[in-house]
């Protein structure tokens, strides 16, 4: 384990937080094995705390036509262009296991156009990187590329919805140098 800061802010301790923070907290820490940076980083503002993790949840569990490991390449992607190390890495992870393949978030994360994904997961992280980027210029013609691929209204939705999120949060952890847990390299490899 390494001592690094885990952010240029404050971190409570566990035992000084709201008690429904604690109990995600230790929810979490009891089925990872550990407590993963975002959780401390973000518990330094409670009710933003809260927020982010509920819109989080309502895009990421939720159900639909995007398999969790889809919403989890979508993160990869928009993370490495936002040059969000965290992110990438931790939600690597997450890839790594929901794929049940241990290249793929590497590959995602390095260049998704010459990742071992379909072509449907091409079309879903072209829009996500122009949501991500250039959002400005999404119109119609995405939505059509993406109904040739199978997408409906609501899966476009959380795409973009998705990207965007995590757009924030990638400039959230770039701002408070949030540092990626080591756990995270070695999972599902």
């Amino acid at each position: 384990m390494t001592a690094a800061p885990i952010s240029r802010f404050p971190v409570p301790e566990i035992k000084d937080l709201p008690d429904d923070i604690r109990a995600r907290i230790l929810a979490v820490q009891e089925k990872s094995g550990f407590v993963p940076n975002v959780f401390l980083v973000l518990a330094h503002r409670p009710d933003e705390f809260r927020a982010f993790f509920a819109y989080h949840d309502a895009l990421m569990d939720k159900k639909g036509n995007l398999s969790k490991a889809e919403r989890e390449m979508i993160v990869v992607a928009t993370s490495n262009a936002n040059q969000c190390q965290y992110c990438v890495v931790a939600h690597g992870a997450i890839l790594r296991i929901r794929a049940k393949n241990p290249l793929i978030a590497d590959q995602v994360a390095v260049n998704y156009r010459k990742a071992d994904i379909t072509p449907r997961q091409k079309a879903m992280l072209d829009f996500a990187m122009k949501v991500s980027a250039r959002a400005h210029e999404v119109d119609d013609h995405d939505f059509e590329t993406l109904r040739q691929h199978g997408f409906d209204q609501e899966d476009i939705w959380d795409i973009a919805g998705i990207a965007a999120f995590f757009g924030l949060s990638n400039r959230m952890a770039n701002v408070t140098s949030m540092r990626p847990n080591d756990e995270f390299y070695g999972m599902g490899r």
